[in-house]
């Protein structure tokens, strides 16, 4: 795999690369927790309508400035499966809390979800329009 740390380095819509060089796609999403330093894997988008493909992290061999290149051949990653959002967890509350107390604990732990990638962003950030005024 990579160096550890520059996984924080990648940017969505770096080219992928295979192991014999050739382009398969685009970075869509890094996956992990930074916070933690936590690298999951890659959310690779192989075309402007095309669901994105997630490969893992023990996949990628070497990240340069604007590109990933994966250490699979293009079989390997023509049998990657789809990139799904990742679950939001969530705490179980005794049965005795009232609901008032649910509410309230709910309330508290509201966190700000990452942005989901529609498709018509999903096109701009493939042709590098997003974000652009």
């Amino acid at each position: 795999m990579a160096d550890p740390v520059s996984w924080l380095l990648i940017e969505p819509g770096w080219t992928v690369v295979v192991a014999g060089g050739e382009e398969v796609g685009r970075v869509e999403e890094v996956t992990g927790d930074s916070g933690a330093d936590i690298f999951d894997g890659l959310s690779v988008s192989t075309s402007a309508l095309a669901r994105p493909r997630y490969v893992p992290a023990e996949q990628i061999a070497e990240i340069t400035q604007g590109q990933v290149k994966l250490s699979l051949d293009r079989a390997g990653f023509d049998a990657l499966g789809e990139y799904e959002e990742p679950a939001e967890s969530i705490d179980v509350e005794p049965e005795k809390a009232s609901l008032l107390q649910r509410a309230e604990a709910d309330a508290e732990h509201v966190t700000p979800r990452q942005r989901e990638v529609t498709p018509l962003r999903r096109v701009l950030e493939w042709f590098g329009l997003a974000g652009r005024r």
